[in-house]
């Protein structure tokens, strides 16, 4: 079989230069295209070093992209910029996976009041199918656009969808509380991110209005069949990279470990990334991959159920987690170039 002629449109963040290191050793596809305005004419190594020698492909603007026969694009690109991208394409042959937030939410409304964003391609909204693989995986192979989805729900939709879809914990009180590595706040020098900020600290931040929150309540409204109601505050880390999200939900009848590991069990029977841990995971237990790892407990004492989950915020949480998107879109193995091995320590 040939391979897939893929293009990345948008290549000088962390999510471009992991797209294209998943994507150089992925055995049916190959990077055809790479654009970037900023720095077209440059190598790809002269914006990402590591990769010399690897990936020394020409970046090229998108305005070039006619004179390239692409099976499917990905959009490294930011908020707000990837709906311009859909709608000038959209009658275009190749299928289209936004790593942006762009198609996310349920409507234009929500987008623009949780983004702060006048949207230019709502009927890009109504046609997008949420990339989660665990969960939309037949609508996934039917795609011609992918919301793949953010990195915090990402880790904490994979956690809650079994209780909720079981009717398990009450919808209107659940806590999700992650901590993130400052690359989750992009390649770009903000004072967020700064060393001086970051080393030694550890904040909270986005609270109570964070546009994730819309995302993740909004797909567990749709996996539960109710209105459900997320407190999500985020954290950042002096990491560089991974999420690690802990969620406390009530349980709407008797619950013990037992229970809880045979739902998880049967739930993720054919998830080949969602790994049930035996005891509290870590984010370098899942560094450099596409797993989303899960420890699931109850506590009687207070009657809670207590679900630790963890992802690498840039595989799982964006370009693997694509990857995986467009493997499913071409009918081949969820795992195809997926094979990565966790860096630990």
């Amino acid at each position: 079989m040939a391979k897939k002629k893929i293009g990345i449109i948008g290549a000088t963040g962390y999510t471009g230069s992991e797209l294209v290191r998943i994507l150089t050793n992925h055995p049916d596809a190959e990077i055809s295209l790479i654009t970037s305005e900023s720095r077209a004419g440059e190598l790809f190594s002269d914006v990402h070093p590591f990769l010399q020698g690897i990936a020394d492909q020409k970046l090229v603007s998108i305005n070039q992209i006619d004179d390239y026969e692409l099976d499917l694009v990905f959009l490294a690109l930011p908020h707000g910029v990837s709906m311009d991208f859909v709608k000038r394409f959209k009658d275009r042959s190749f299928k289209i996976i936004d790593l942006s937030g762009d198609f996310r939410l349920s409507s234009r409304e929500v987008y623009e009041e949780w983004y702060k964003l006048n949207h230019v391609h709502p009927e890009g909204i109504e046609k997008a199918v949420f990339g989660s693989p665990e969960l939309y995986f037949d609508e996934i192979k039917d795609a011609n656009l992918i919301a793949n989805p953010g990195c915090f729900p990402t880790s904490a939709i994979l956690g809650l969808a079994p209780l909720l879809k079981a009717n398990l914990i009450e919808t209107d009180r659940i806590i999700v509380d992650s901590k993130t590595g400052v690359t989750g706040a992009g390649i770009k020098a903000k004072s967020v991110n700064l060393y001086s900020n970051v080393n030694d600290n550890f904040k909270a931040y986005g609270l109570k209005y964070h546009r994730h929150t819309i995302e993740i309540q909004g797909i567990l409204d749709r996996v539960s069949g109710k209105e459900t109601l997320i407190q999500f505050t985020p954290h950042l880390l002096p990491v560089d990279r991974g999420i690690l999200t802990t969620i406390y939900a009530r349980p709407t009848e008797k619950m013990d470990k037992t229970k809880l590991k045979e739902l998880y069990t049967a739930f993720y029977a054919r998830a080949p990334f969602v790994r049930l841990r035996k005891q509290e995971p870590a984010i370098k237990d899942v560094r450099g991959t596409n797993y989303c790892d899960l420890y699931v407990t109850y506590d009687k004492r207070t009657h809670m159920v207590i679900i630790v989950s963890v992802i690498d915020n840039l595989i799982k949480g964006a370009a693997g987690q694509a990857v995986q998107n467009m493997n499913i879109m071409f009918g081949l193995e969820q795992t195809s170039g997926l094979h990565l091995i966790p860096l630990n320590p």
